[in-house]
């Protein structure tokens, strides 16, 4: 059968069939769903022409706010917090371990670090000379030592490690955080990402929604001194852009209301109504003239090595996200002139400068968020997508390694001194209290007072989560 061009199959919403039923199933349907609607209403219904709305959480929180360090490319956890004596006694000396498939199959022999590992703190906890000023602070972290990934390639494992599946199109964990909890800031998105320069491989598929509304994407702030596209307004008054803005809603309502298509509408409404406020909103957040000479030195934005000036301007707008109320703030890294953390060659220049460029922000950070009283309700979480091996790759670099690697989370409800699961004697494969990327979103949810488990979304007939079918909460690092 043909139709015209300007057929389109309309389904009903539930108030449209309802009203169009009138007696018969509608009226047998009717007390069912208002009594739905008030489950809905008295647990924080949300409201698409108010995705940002602030929800409760299922439990008391331990956290508000997360600000996720993710260091693109793979630090390797044996020379930076997972010190393996093994390595040095047995340099240049045949892997004593089977070999699992590597990434590039170019495989040398076993690897000891260039860097000596120091204990620091009252906890002892070991750290290697390329973090001397994070290592101040790990009274305040727990190491988790026996993460794990099920993908060894760079776009599979950083789909997995923010979407908790290995294939694109799925929601972000700050997606996920937004959805859960909306926004305390009505000027701010609830999910923010601070792009240093280096967008991970996989793209910004890595920070979308998904199935869940658009509303709940990632916005990526840039480092420059515009760091949202577009964020100057254009046009000549302010009367002027709320005209256009009135005119844009009055036609998507009526498409709206053509198509039964509300969500979807009304999410680019929000949008559209958030991307105003932000034009006057933003300019203000990443304005640094009020800040005093000690804090930005703190930050190290006086410091010369590349990249650390821009690395330390995220982290400071990060502290102020997370003063302004917006949940979920993803901080990537600067390019230093390396493959990003991904040494295959070079290990002890890629990772030097590398470690150079955010260490004395990630400490900044932490004792700025802490004097002001800020670190209990903010959890920081830093990690890779996986480690590398302990063995070579050639002569002087390391490979993928997803059997075992370190993630460290500090503030938010951390239990601070705390080391957690524990790779083999080479630092090759967790063989202790092993965890997997499901665990960590199980947990850092229930940090942020929600549970994995009931964070669900409806789509394709599957009520659809962060965790999947997986996913059990890491309680040992929480306080």
């Amino acid at each position: 059968m043909s139709h015209c061009r300007n057929f389109r199959p309309q389904p009903y919403s539930r108030r449209e069939m309802l009203r169009q039923s009138a007696m018969g199933f509608g009226t047998l349907a009717l007390g069912h769903l208002l009594t739905q609607d008030g489950k809905a209403a008295e647990t924080g219904r949300r409201d698409s022409k108010k995705p940002f709305l602030p929800r409760e959480p299922h439990f008391p929180a331990k956290a508000k706010h997360v600000i996720y360090l993710y260091l693109d490319g793979g630090p390797s956890h044996v020379d930076t917090w997972d010190p393996k004596p093994r390595l040095a006694e047995e340099n240049g000396k045949p892997f004593a371990m089977n070999i699992e498939p590597t990434q590039f199959n170019n495989i040398g022999k076993t690897l000891a670090s260039p860097w000596k590992f120091n204990n620091y703190g009252e906890s002892g906890i070991p750290c290697s000379d390329l973090f001397k000023n994070i290592a101040q602070h790990v009274d305040k972290m727990a190491f988790v030592r026996s993460m794990t990934s099920n993908f060894s390639e760079h776009t599979n494992a950083n789909y997995f490690l923010h979407t908790g599946i290995g294939v694109q199109g799925r929601p972000s964990m700050g997606a996920w955080v937004g959805y859960g909890l909306g926004s305390e800031c009505e000027n701010l998105p609830a999910y923010v990402v601070l792009n240093g320069g280096l967008t991970p491989p996989g793209g910004l598929d890595n920070f979308g929604s998904g199935f869940l509304p658009a509303s709940y994407q990632g916005s990526v702030f840039g480092a420059s001194q515009e760091p949202v596209a577009y964020v100057n307004r254009k046009e000549a008054t302010d009367t002027l852009q709320r005209n256009k803005l009135a005119l844009l809603q009055k036609l998507d309502r009526r498409e709206a209301d053509r198509v039964h298509q509300e969500d979807q509408i009304e999410s680019a409404i929000a949008n559209y109504e958030l991307a105003y406020r932000m034009q006057d909103f933003v300019p203000q957040i990443t304005n640094f003239e009020n800040e005093t000479a000690e804090t930005l030195k703190l930050y190290g934005f006086e410091h010369k090595t590349k990249g650390t000036a821009t690395y330390a301007r995220q982290l400071l707008l990060a502290r102020r996200l997370v003063q302004e109320g917006v949940r979920f703030i993803e901080v990537t890294c600067p390019s230093v002139g390396h493959d990003r953390w991904d040494q295959h060659g070079n290990l002890q220049n890629g990772h030097q400068q590398n470690a150079d460029c955010v260490d004395v922000p990630i400490a900044g950070l932490i004792t700025d968020l802490d004097r002001l009283g800020l670190l209990n309700e903010t959890l920081i979480v830093c990690s890779g997508e996986f480690g590398r091996t302990p063995f070579a790759q050639g002569s002087n670099g390391r490979d993928h390694n997803p059997f075992g690697f370190t993630v460290w989370t500090c503030g938010g409800g951390t239990k601070g001194g705390t080391i957690f699961g524990a790779t083999d004697e080479y630092g090759y494969k967790a063989v202790e209290n092993k965890v997997m990327i499901h665990d960590l979103h199980a947990t850092m949810l229930a940090m942020l007072g929600m549970d994995h488990e009931q964070l669900t979304f409806r789509f394709s007939g599957r009520d659809m989560r962060l965790t999947d079918v997986h996913g059990e909460v890491i309680h040992d690092i929480i306080a």
